[in-house]
């Protein structure tokens, strides 16, 4: 009777601690301080901004950023690096709008022979793949450009062989993360989707026990420059740029004068110097 009669006070006391701990639960609401920006996304306002950078180079916009008074704003660093550089086709090449991506490091290891069998591992991976989803991809439209914060999490792939064809597929032009990359192999033998990361090194892990997705289409620091969703990202093999939507039009026109002076000047150099004329230089 006694034993009884403590088990029920055990169970009693343990219940009215577990309600007092509910009781005190909380969760923070966060609250995004920098807030996104508001900009005409319609087919027509995004094919006339494509149409303006076709064929731009990063040196151009950059320096029509500087004619606003943006020098080096939006302007990613030099270890933010193609994985490969075509200059027969320029197949490295891209400019497109920003889909932008938060990843932050896990909250959950495993040791050595954590799980007895490899079925206990492979159930884990798929539930922590559920916390690392590429959930961006939904919202995906032909021209974006996926732009990856990775959280200082250096050894996992964010794109690799096959999920870059899938992103390729949904008609995103470009991938740029201050990570990496892994099957790089792959991905440069196919030339399906250009990827500007960091040092243009590999990142060979998966993403399980390593990372989980935090937030994607909120402002992001990628490359030491800030980006908001929709911005206009230009990369070639001088590096990535990043130009605010609002004064797209703007510099795009101020960089179209650059480049189209350019292209004239060293067509005539061309010509003095015997070099046979490619889609490079103008020459009238």
């Amino acid at each position: 009777m006694g034993i009884l009669l403590v088990v029920a006070l055990l169970t009693v006391s343990t219940r009215t601690q577990e309600q007092a701990g509910s009781a005190r639960m909380t969760t923070p609401q966060g609250v995004h301080v920098l807030q996104n920006k508001s900009f005409d996304d319609s087919d027509e306002a995004r094919r006339e901004i494509l149409e303006l950078y076709e064929d731009l180079r990063l040196t151009d916009v950059l320096d029509g950023m500087d004619l606003i008074g943006l020098q080096d704003v939006g302007l990613m660093d030099n270890q933010i690096r193609p994985l490969w550089r075509d200059t027969d086709t320029f197949t490295h090449r891209f400019v497109g709008f920003a889909i932008t991506v938060r990843h932050v490091p896990t909250d959950v290891r495993v040791g050595q022979n954590s799980f007895p069998t490899l079925e206990g591992f492979q159930k884990f991976k798929s539930e922590q793949y559920g916390r690392a989803p590429d959930a961006w991809l939904k919202t995906a439209k032909p021209g974006d450009v996926v732009v990856i914060d990775a959280g200082g999490i250096k050894e996992t792939g964010f794109i690799g062989s096959n999920n870059s064809l899938g992103w390729a597929e949904k008609g995103v032009v470009g991938v740029v993360t201050n990570a990496g990359a892994r099957d790089t192999d792959e991905i440069i033998k196919t030339r399906r989707i250009p990827v500007y990361c960091e040092n243009a090194y590999s990142t060979r892990g998966v993403r399980p026990g390593r990372l989980i997705a935090e937030s994607y289409n909120f402002p992001i620091n990628c490359g030491g420059a800030l980006v908001f969703p929709g911005d206009v990202i230009v990369a070639d093999g001088d590096g990535v740029i990043v130009v605010p939507r609002q004064q797209a039009l703007t510099v795009g026109r101020l960089a179209r004068e650059i480049n189209v002076g350019d292209e004239k000047s060293r067509g005539q150099r061309f010509k003095k110097l015997g070099i046979p004329l490619d889609k490079t230089v103008e020459v009238k």
